[in-house]
């Protein structure tokens, strides 16, 4: 469905439990900046929930990563009211999610300037225009 995501080499994913500690099992680089993309895993199918962004680029062209990268915005970003560490697992036992399948890339790199904010917006666009609405985790953009 993301076909402009295959240009990212520094990408991977992650599986996440209500088992597991969010900060143990994510592999997110922690000087990197891109998109995440987030798949709840439940009854034998597979739903995007949710597509995020970390890092931004300044007037004067120079990128900003969030302290701690891709991997503190997933760990310690802000999501349902509280740190994603301790919201996700709550939301994983409220929705009796097996587990969440998270996907990231790194969209500016050495090998690639692309700002995530446009990436995220590119590709919530396309779900959008699949599917009518944003992902359900998605509450605006």
């Amino acid at each position: 469905m993301f076909d402009e995501l295959r240009k990212y080499k520094s990408n991977d994913h992650f599986f996440f439990t209500a088992k597991d500690e969010l900060s143990d099992v994510c592999n997110a680089p922690k000087h990197g900046m891109g998109v995440y993309i987030v798949h709840a895993l439940k009854d034998g199918y597979i739903e995007l929930v949710y597509i995020g962004s970390s890092g931004w680029v300044m007037q004067e062209g120079v990128p900003m990563s969030r302290k701690g990268g891709i991997f503190d915005r997933l760990v310690n970003g802000n999501q349902f009211d509280g740190h994603r560490k301790k919201t996700w697992k709550q939301k994983v036992i409220a929705e009796n999610i097996e587990a969440l399948d998270i996907y990231w890339y790194e969209t500016f790199d050495k090998d690639n300037a692309d700002i995530p904010a446009v990436v995220e917006g590119i590709i919530i666009q396309r779900y959008f225009d699949v599917h009518g609405v944003l992902p359900r985790w998605n509450k605006q953009y």
